[in-house]
């Protein structure tokens, strides 16, 4: 586990507005992460208490409905909320997750399971999202998944989730990356400082049965 200064820490884990100006507001972190050194086997960052693979329905990118906890339990799985027009944190993100999976092997890639939801469903339709994911996953085993629905419905998969509800239409948006194990635990995070790297180390350790 990486170790960061407690100020920077909870910068990264508030509100991110994407390509806005340094020193934008942001809101209080929902997840609580260990700043102590190292207790662990994580290059992300380690949550002193491990969150439950969260349960929450949406719909998926041909229209029909995807609930992610039956959808992904048992599996290795990054989470992610954003929205398709953001200029760097979510397409940098998903980058970051496309590239740590092909350097999996075979087997374990074709396991790992990425869900992007977005925080602005009234301009990210399921043509828009499959358009945005399609830069990433299109020679991967297993494509990302986009989700969208409505603005209650997007924000009450962000309060199951234990992320920070995003705010100015959704523009304004965790920049929390978490991952589920087997065991169906996020006991990991990734925010800015994270590389591909960090993410290829630990998607094996969560994968273990």
């Amino acid at each position: 586990m990486k170790r960061m200064p407690i100020l920077a820490l909870i910068a990264a884990l508030c509100l991110t507005a994407c390509g806005a100006p340094a020193g934008e507001p942001a809101a209080t972190p929902v997840a609580s992460v260990s700043t102590a050194p190292a207790a662990g086997p994580y290059r992300g960052l380690q949550l002193e208490t491990p969150l439950a693979r969260p349960s929450f329905t949406l719909t998926d990118e041909a229209g029909q409905p995807y609930d992610f906890l039956a959808r992904t339990q048992g599996k290795p799985t990054l989470l992610f909320f954003g929205y398709t027009s953001c200029p760097d944190i979510c397409p940098t993100t998903m980058a970051d997750v496309a590239v740590a999976i092909r350097g999996l092997p075979a087997d374990l890639a074709e396991t790992v399971q990425v869900v992007f939801v977005t925080t602005d469903p009234t301009t990210d339709t399921g043509p828009v999202l499959t358009e945005f994911l399609d830069h990433f996953d299109s020679d991967l085993p297993n494509g990302f998944v986009g989700l969208t629905g409505t603005i209650p419905e997007v924000e009450a998969a962000q309060r199951a989730a234990r992320v920070t509800v995003a705010q100015d239409m959704g523009k304004s948006h965790s920049a929390q990356l978490q991952l589920y194990g087997t065991d169906d635990l996020a006991r990991v995070v990734y925010v800015g400082g994270s590389s591909p790297d960090d993410i290829l180390h630990d998607l094996p350790l969560v994968s273990r049965g």
